[in-house]
């Protein structure tokens, strides 16, 4: 057979095999076109897929060597053609030095088969693009439909017993993007997420659900090895490595029960985003395990959502009363209006809606509830003579968004014609500089309206001595974690900052009140320290408003020390 009649042979060969590609066979392919490069006296051929016009403009495309004999090269031939409205190709083949020159003939053959290899390669490549955009972000992550997919091919497959799954988000990691600009923390991202990937194994998926958020699938065996990089890994950055930061994250992991059925996508995120949230809160450290117990308290959260409307409605919330009392002539001097909600007969602990309701705006309803039910009580000791003391109400750190607050507040202590000097509103420190502004335009405005304002919690946070100095408050109450035990060591560091914490709260002209007294000792301490007013079960629990205000007649406590 001649060449002419060789070179055709192969060449419709070569078409058959691309003309269906569910039935192509790469190999087959490849090994016609090498011979082919052979006949031609090809010595290399690469082929280049560009996404974009910017990515061709910069070379950064992805380059395919289908045929290389390893000859030097002297002379390329290249053709370009846009295969679509996004996708451009480039097909080069190179020319041994040496060899007598291509002539006319073999010149048009082999631009024939660069065409053919553009077209081939380009629809695999299309759908590899199709592919990509569907189930990956613009960075390159894995996104929620292939983690979906992979969910679900395993659960029909062979169930999901042996796997956890987990939600995570990186701690703090708007830090390190400040700290190292976004090319170096990109590049940490990269490197830490690379790392779960290889703890979580070959079946093992991590895809982003956006910014610094994850969800992981993995087998259980690999459990401590991803546990042990949410915990905290050191991430290298820079051209060379020469820095390193160390990354964790907040997790919510389920380890997946042996009697566990997968039938659905969402009951599984449904279990994950319920540990995971518990992680953000706090109290329970950073990763936590799911539970049946979780599902349980999501349960009953969406039944106390659905239920508190209907309980405002109703008024089965009860404000109740805790006295605030001077040290010095142990009388009360004030109250904290705390909420207390009974239901068909039985107490709902606020323990058990406040969080829930901290959750929503609908916090923000109960609060203006207990501040109407407040001025009701308070008008109707004025109307009836009554011994009146100062009622501090708390307010959600949620309200900070309401630029009409003061308004709400006013109207309401106003409606009733509650003097304002009767009113205390207690706010919480806050944990962002934006809401710190928000903060301090609220207390001065209250202050302005004469309404008194009181820091609460007080040494819990990490901006205190900016709260105090920049906001002006009337009164500061401080945490009862910050309270000392007892006095048997003076010099204690406890003992040291809440003798400090007094001085300067009296020096700067607040008035002290120690929240969480129990003992006669801690109110010994309270005195010798200067410390204003005692609020805690030493003197009274939060009584109902009718015992509230038997208290208020007998003015002052008997001697209890």
């Amino acid at each position: 057979m001649g060449q002419s009649d060789l070179y055709y042979s192969y060449l419709e060969r070569l078409t058959r095999e691309m003309v269906s590609p569910e039935q192509i066979c790469v190999e087959a392919v490849y090994e016609d076109l090498r011979e082919l490069c052979k006949m031609l006296r090809v010595s290399k051929g690469v082929t280049t897929f560009y996404s974009s016009l910017a990515q061709e403009r910069r070379g950064d495309g992805d380059v395919y060597v289908p045929y290389d004999n390893g000859a030097e090269t002297d002379k390329a031939l290249t053709i370009r053609s846009d295969l679509s409205g996004v996708l451009v190709g480039q097909c080069t083949v190179y020319h041994a030095k040496g060899e007598p020159p291509w002539t006319e003939e073999e010149l048009s053959r082999i631009d024939t088969i660069q065409r053919m290899m553009l077209n081939f390669l380009s629809r695999d490549r299309m759908k590899m693009m199709i592919q990509r955009a569907t189930l990956y972000d613009d960075a390159g992550y894995s996104n929620i439909r292939l983690f979906t997919h992979a969910v679900e091919k395993i659960g029909d497959k062979q169930g999901l017993r042996e796997f956890c799954a987990a939600r995570i988000d990186l701690k703090h990691f708007s830090l390190i993007n400040q700290q190292l600009g976004r090319e170096m923390s990109t590049q940490v991202m990269k490197d830490y997420i690379r790392q779960l990937e290889e703890a979580a194994g070959p079946e093992g998926v991590v895809s982003r659900l956006g910014g610094d958020n994850f969800v992981l699938l993995f087998r259980k065996k690999n459990l401590d090895q991803v546990v042990k990089l949410l915990e905290g890994a050191p991430v290298q950055f820079g051209e060379t490595n020469e820095g390193r930061v160390m990354v964790a994250a907040h997790a919510g992991i389920l380890v997946i029960p042996d009697d566990y059925y997968y039938h659905d996508f969402g009951d599984l995120m449904d279990r994950i985003i319920n540990a995971y949230n518990a992680s953000k809160n706090g109290g329970r450290g950073d990763i936590v395990f799911s539970s049946e117990k979780m599902l349980e308290r999501k349960e009953q959260a969406m039944k106390i959502r659905q239920m508190f409307p209907v309980a405002l409605q109703n008024h089965e919330i009860l404000v109740f009363y805790q006295p605030k009392i001077s040290v010095d002539t142990k009388s009360i001097v004030g109250a904290e209006a705390l909420s207390r909600w009974y239901h068909n007969g039985k107490l709902i602990m606020p323990a058990d809606f406040i969080p829930i309701l901290e959750q929503s705006m609908d916090i923000c309803k109960l609060d203006f509830y207990v501040l109407d039910h407040v001025c009701r009580d308070i008008r109707r000791w004025l109307d009836e003579g009554k011994p009146v003391v100062r009622i501090s109400v708390n307010l959600s750190r949620r309200h900070l968004i309401d630029l009409d607050l003061l308004d709400h507040i006013l109207s309401i202590v106003d409606s009733h014609r509650i003097p304002h000097h009767l009113i205390e509103i207690e706010l919480t420190e806050t944990t962002t500089d934006v809401e710190f502004k928000d903060l301090k335009r609220i207390v001065t405005g209250l202050q302005e309206a004469g309404i008194y304002t009181s820091v609460d919690d007080f040494g819990v946070g990490y901006s205190s001595l900016n709260l105090i100095r920049d906001i002006p408050w009337n009164i500061l109450k401080v945490d009862k974690n910050f309270l000392p035990m007892n006095e048997q060591n003076g010099q204690d560091r406890l003992n040291i900052m809440f003798r400090h914490v007094v001085n300067m709260a009296k020096e700067i002209g607040l008035t002290c009140v120690a929240e969480g007294v129990e003992t006669s000792e801690q109110v010994s301490i309270l005195r010798k320290n200067g410390c204003d007013i005692a609020q805690g079960f030493y003197y009274d629990k939060p009584l109902p408003v009718r015992e509230f205000e038997k208290r208020l007649e007998q003015h002052a406590y008997p001697d209890k020390e």
